[in-house]
């Protein structure tokens, strides 16, 4: 699978529309990328075997919820369009449909701590691990991934950039839904 610029700014449009919320917050989120930069005990949280690629933003919140209620304010029970573009659509991901409590959009939990969830899901070229991290008031989404054939580098490289650029407006979205929640009654 070969993406165009083309076919790269129409992703971005369509993410952007639907993943960036309007107004949203400026607050500073801290991003690390490459495995060298990722310290080891949240390396440690991936289940993969080998980490071919890795990234981790961290944002200052004052939003109090469990790292599950972070990844469903993140993410949502059942991938949205965009989501379903990316993650099915160019990754090939087998993703769970509907709704589960073992799921979120589609990724299976599988593992969790007092302060952690990690989600995976693979295709036939990659497999892929989401850990949320909430703790401290931050809160953290970490992207690690194995390519599992050489299509999974050739396709990730192109939409790690994009990737990079939405997961602060994800992470601020989350942070004011979550605080959105706290003060309903």
């Amino acid at each position: 699978m070969k993406l165009s610029s083309g076919h790269l700014w129409r992703i971005h449009e369509i993410a952007d529309g639907l993943l960036r919320p309007a107004g949203s917050s400026a607050a500073t989120v801290d991003r690390a990328v490459g495995v060298h930069n990722i310290p080891e005990p949240v390396r440690a949280l991936s289940s993969l075997s080998r980490i071919d690629y890795v990234d981790r933003f961290t944002l200052s919140t004052d939003a109090d919820a469990t790292p599950e209620l972070w990844a469903r304010a993140l993410f949502g029970d059942v991938p949205n369009a965009a989501e379903q573009l990316i993650w099915r659509g160019l990754l090939g991901l087998r993703l769970s449909r509907g709704r589960s409590p073992d799921t979120v959009a589609g990724w299976q939990i599988a593992a969790r701590g007092h302060d952690w969830i990690r989600l995976e899901a693979a295709s036939w070229f990659l497999t892929g691990n989401l850990v949320v991290q909430a703790t401290g008031g931050r809160v953290s989404l970490g992207t690690f991934l194995r390519y599992d054939q050489p299509l999974g580098q050739t396709v990730w490289t192109p939409l790690s950039a994009l990737h990079r650029q939405l997961v602060p407006g994800l992470l601020r979205a989350a942070a004011a839904r979550t605080n959105d929640h706290k003060r309903r009654p």
